[in-house]
């Protein structure tokens, strides 16, 4: 085509194309979930100061004792928990290791949790509606 030839819909006979999302679902610092429309998301990372300050409702929070789910990390546990603790480090969170000449941030995240001494908490959520808190040195 010529600079000078009308086809500026670039063969699309106006048809508008748009980009398709993935939905996602975070916690906010108060530990309460914010949807991004998925439905099946089960596991949220909180800080273990923000888990234990929450103020609202009654929560329907499982006891220690009486958790249900594995002690077992999931990987996807692991690449948030991972992730998380990365970007804390990179905004210049205080390191919880001893560091022998560490700078990327995942490395140092990743020695942390090898020691677990990550301070999040991996809050399940169960069919029902409640939830269960695990601390990442809980979990093997």
């Amino acid at each position: 085509m010529s600079d000078y030839e009308e086809d500026e819909g670039f063969g699309m006979d106006g048809a508008v194309m748009e980009e398709e999302v993935d939905e996602f679902q975070v916690a906010d610092e108060n530990g309460e979930q914010q949807n991004g429309g998925l439905g099946g998301e089960s596991t949220a990372i909180l800080s273990e100061d923000v888990a234990s300050s929450r103020v609202g409702p009654p929560s329907k929070a499982v006891e220690k004792e009486k958790r249900m789910t594995t002690p077992y990390m999931t990987k996807y546990e692991r690449a948030r928990i991972l992730g998380t603790r990365a970007l804390q480090i990179s905004m210049n969170a205080p390191v919880l290791v001893d560091l022998e000449g560490e700078t990327d941030p995942l490395q140092i995240a990743m020695k942390e949790l090898a020691q677990k001494k990550i301070p999040l908490l991996v809050r399940r959520y169960l069919p029902d509606g409640s939830y269960e808190d695990w601390s990442v040195s809980e979990l093997i």
